[in-house]
């Protein structure tokens, strides 16, 4: 049974992050741990008692598809409603629109719960936010006056529509066509793996859709970004026709069967009637708020299912009996041998599932930290009232969206992998729920462009176009704060060397690959998924390290909640002992592993 891990989630926000820098921003300037704790309080409760019952029920039942239209499983729509009721959609959008205004941090944070307890319920208010970012953005006044409030209430749902048979990551492939009508457009094509394209939650739903004006430049630069509704929304705001867009199928998929992955027809019969968002031909650049904004949120899925996978691998490692611990024996002439434990006992006391499961946890609370991380400088960049703040924060958190992106759903499909391995062969079955955790977290490395597609990112336009300033300024600071620990504890001291040595590894790194980039620019690309999981690890290890001086703090000012303080020492001690040193393999694949790559035919592989 899944428990929102709401002490750890306060202990970022409230210790390693902290609001102080919040609140000198003034749209956030009424924000405190208070709030933020009786936000997660009340999301912790929704998670554990609403959503969490559905998770395995939904997998079971999974979204059904008729000509009808799509039928969610059953208690999905009951419990949509409550969470509309409760006013959780409404979250993070502008207080003008029937918003609550929320900073990202405490929305992402408030994310994770969705996406731990029931990843495919998490999907739909996802994109909604996306494509209410877009409208906050680019949108008209008219438009944003006739879409938002229904959407930020969550009356009615959003949509991502990208991806066609022939364009998948490469969108300057779009053949979606749109034909000016009167002041609208009209929209024809097809579009596949829309997430919750069609389903019977909501009365409408708002597709965001990018398309070709007939006569547009070929390329990404053609390309138009359209609202195109479902049921087509008057200009006074009255219901209207039932438009010409529907869902002809939905795919049959290895997780998330609750949530509807739909191919969408656009204008079979009379063309579906759209509106143009913005200018025309800036489509893809209005398309990339709401990818950033996914981006961050899918990157917190795949921690997040870590979160789940390893609560799933702790209870059955706790009440799971099998063999006997080895345990140390007193020396004999000179050295030490091992002897077992004299009865079979759980399997938690064997030191292999207790790697596994630190290690899990380790990876989880570095992933958590540091998305945590991305969205605070996210909204220091959107809301500081210092322009260099605001300009620096917005920089960073620009160079951490890749990473967190890519880096934590790799490691939340590896960390659910290793939960099936703690429970054994009980793991492979679906009985325990480990199979089904893994089976969800899969997609969420492909979701919103692959790991590959993110490390070009990283390298590409984050990394490259500033010449690694960036980079480079993170880099500062997490060598000046580490040094500033106090090392009067073994575990802190610990961490702070491994830390410093692996700053220090990573900056020479990063001249290089930058070197490598404006010269052999394949050479560079070659090893960027590396270089992506070298930068996760690094800045994973330096939030532990301060989350273990902090610890040791609190211990020796006598906190009362000893055992938590502890155990944020025993998992930093495991990840700067053994993750952490993950970072000595890709600094040699980063320096030499390019002409692996590059250098091969590919008529050899």
């Amino acid at each position: 049974m899944y428990r929102a891990p709401v002490k750890d989630i306060r202990f970022v926000l409230d210790e390693l992050i902290g609001t102080e820098a919040l609140r000198t921003c003034p749209e956030f300037a009424e924000f405190s741990s208070e709030t933020s704790d009786a936000v997660l309080g009340e999301a912790a409760r929704f998670a554990e008692t609403i959503l969490e019952p559905l998770c395995k029920s939904g997998d079971r039942q999974g979204a059904q598809w008729t000509a009808m239209g799509v039928t969610m499983p059953d208690g999905f729509k009951d419990a949509y409603l409550q969470f509309c009721e409760s006013g959780w959609p409404s979250l993070r959008a502008q207080a003008e629109f029937g918003g609550q205004n929320v900073p990202t941090v405490l929305g992402t944070a408030v994310e994770e719960l969705w996406a731990s307890s029931n990843l495919a319920f998490k999907l739909c208010p996802m994109l909604t936010q996306g494509a209410v970012e877009a409208i906050q953005h680019f949108g008209t006044p008219q438009q944003k006056q006739l879409y938002l409030p229904k959407m930020v209430s969550g009356q009615w749902t959003g949509t991502m529509n990208l991806t066609e048979p022939q364009a998948g990551s490469d969108l300057a492939q779009v053949r979606t066509r749109a034909v000016p009508a009167g002041p609208n457009y009209r929209i024809y094509g097809q579009k596949i793996f829309i997430t919750y394209g069609e389903h019977d939650l909501t009365e409408n739903i708002v597709h965001m859709v990018l398309a070709r004006i007939d006569g547009a430049p070929p390329g990404v630069r053609g390309i138009s970004l359209f609202i195109v509704p479902k049921f087509w929304v008057n200009a006074d705001g009255t219901p209207g026709a039932r438009n010409d867009v529907n869902c002809a199928s939905i795919e049959h998929k290895l997780g998330i069967h609750a949530s509807p992955t739909c191919v969408m027809m656009f204008g079979e019969n009379e063309g579906a009637l759209g509106l143009l968002v913005g200018e025309a031909n800036r489509g893809l650049e209005y398309m990339f708020v709401m990818m950033n904004v996914a981006r961050l949120s899918v990157g917190l899925e795949g921690y997040a299912q870590g979160e789940r996978a390893f609560q799933q691998a702790l209870e059955w490692a706790r009440t799971r009996v099998q063999g006997k611990p080895p345990v140390p024996v007193a020396k004999v002439a000179g050295s030490a041998s091992l002897g077992t434990s004299s009865s079979p006992a759980p399997i938690i006391g064997h030191p292999d599932v207790k790697r596994m499961l630190l290690g899990m946890k380790a990876t989880v609370e570095a992933s958590r930290a540091m998305a945590l991380y991305a969205a605070h400088q996210l909204d220091l960049g959107r809301a500081h009232p210092d322009d260099a703040v605001r300009a620096a924060a917005q920089a960073r958190g620009d160079l951490l969206i890749p990473v967190v992106k890519g880096y934590c759903t790799d490691n939340g499909i590896e960390v659910a992998s290793t939960g099936v391995q703690v429970h054994g062969g009980m793991g492979y079955v679906e009985e325990t729920g480990a199979a089904q955790t893994l089976r969800d977290v899969r997609i969420t490395a492909i979701y919103e462009g692959t790991t590959g597609i993110q490390s070009n990112d990283l390298i590409g336009r984050k990394f490259g176009r500033d010449r690694g300033a960036a980079l480079r300024s993170l880099l500062d600071e997490m060598q000046s704060s580490t040094e500033a620990l106090d090392a009067s504890h073994p575990v802190v001291k610990e961490a702070r060397e491994a830390v410093l040595d692996a700053v220090a590894r990573l900056r020479k790194s990063a001249d290089t690959l930058l070197s490598t980039l404006s010269s052999s620019p394949d050479r560079a690309m070659a090893v960027s998924v590396p270089f992506l999981k070298y930068c996760g690890l690094t800045v994973g290890g330096w939030l532990m390290a301060r989350g273990a001086g902090i610890a040791a703090q609190r211990l020796a000012e006598g906190a009362r909640d000893r055992e938590f303080f502890e155990a944020k020492l025993a998992t930093a001690h495991f990840h700067v002992t053994q993750v952490l040193p993950e970072v000595l393999a890709l600094e040699q694949i980063v320096a030499r592993g390019s002409d692996a790559v590059v250098g091969v035919d590919p008529a050899l592989i």
